[in-house]
């Protein structure tokens, strides 16, 4: 499996990996831990189109401060 890939979507964190069906998504809370996210990524995407998937996705909740999502670097550790 390939390292997780973490997103700051318009102030939301979310955390994406791969998984057998293609790609797996949680949000990450304050505390470091995650919860299954609601939405499904296709495994057609691949890993350097991640961020702008979620961007098509969610663009309804940019703003003039948070105009697009933005891959964040660092520790991803399982926080479960």
């Amino acid at each position: 499996m390939s390292q997780p890939f973490l997103f700051d979507v318009f102030g939301r964190i979310m955390l994406i990996e791969a998984s057998e069906d293609g790609w797996a998504a949680f949000y990450v809370g304050q505390d470091g831990k995650r919860r299954r996210a609601d939405f499904q990524i296709p495994g057609s995407i691949d890993g350097d189109e991640l961020a702008q998937y979620l961007d098509d996705l969610f663009h309804e909740d940019a703003s003039p401060a948070r105009p697009s999502v933005v891959p964040l670097p660092g520790d991803t550790g399982d926080g479960n």
